[in-house]
Order: structure tokens, then sequence, then C-alpha cells
């Protein structure tokens, strides 16, 4: 069984710390500007307020299996809204992928954010593979964002 272990602001660093090395080594992040941005003050102290925003608080959240985190997650519930739970980012340690770990993490956190008021789904994917993935699990392409970043949605 995963368990989702809650990340709080006042920890939110080490959650930085892996969350950079993951998008340089999975090459989400690749451009010297990408990477001075993904690692700076502005990004980040941006992403800390709205950790402590009430209510449509972003969460930072470890997967854990037996005691071990084998991934983590970004995301943020708009109760204030519809209650969509928009993804920012989602990824499986490198040691635990290739097992359905993903899958498993995925319905792990689906159901963490229902019980806390999500009612659909939606996320930015960069990768073919995260495409993939998605839509093994249900998504659907949902057009682009106001970045041109393609979009997908899981009602």
């Amino acid at each position: 069984m995963i368990r989702i272990e809650e990340i709080p602001v006042e920890r939110a660093q080490e959650f930085w710390e892996i969350q950079f090395e993951y998008l340089v080594n999975d090459e989400i992040v690749v451009t010297d500007e990408e990477k001075a941005y993904f690692s700076g003050r502005e990004y980040r102290s941006h992403l800390e307020k709205l950790m402590r925003r009430r209510p449509d608080q972003l969460h930072m959240i470890y997967f854990v299996q037996d005691g071990v985190r084998i991934g983590a997650s970004q995301y943020c519930t708009y109760k204030t809204e519809d209650g969509k739970c928009f993804l920012l980012d989602f990824w499986v340690f490198p040691g635990f992928r290739g097992q359905g770990t993903g899958h498993a993490c995925w319905a792990a956190l689906a159901d963490y954010t229902a019980a806390d008021g999500a009612a659909y789904y939606a996320l930015n994917w960069a990768k073919e593979d995260s495409h993939r993935f998605w839509l093994s699990n249900g998504f659907t392409d949902d057009g682009k964002d106001e970045y041109g970043s393609p979009l997908m949605i899981k009602r």
C-alpha cells in the first residue's frame, strides 16, 4: 500500500533539491534559462506562498511504500472554484519505475485528493512518455494552456 506524506512548507527545501534533480535528469528542464528559473528564489518563494494559502493550498507530498519514499508530487485543489485538482508535478523515483508503481501512486493520490474535495484533475505534460502514462490513467487531451503547453483532464 502506498501512503501519502505531506511536506510542510518548513521542509520545502528538501523537495526543491529532489525536484530539480528530477527535472534535469528526466530532461524536462534543459536550457540554462529553465534551470535558473526552477532553481531560483522567485519560483520557489511563489510556490511556498501558495503552500501557506488557505483555502486552495498547494500541497507537496511524497509517496511512501514500506517506509521508503518512492516518488513525489505537487498539486493544488481549487475548493473555492469547481474542485479542480491541478497536478504541477508527479514522478516516481528512478529505482521504482517500470513496475506499475506510477499507476499505484496515481491511484493513491486520486483517492487522497478526492477525499479532500477534488472533483476532477488537470495537468500539463512535457514528454511523450508522460502523455502515454496519463492517457493510460484515463486522462484525455484538453488543448493548451496560455503558455502553449499541452493540457490533459480527467473528469
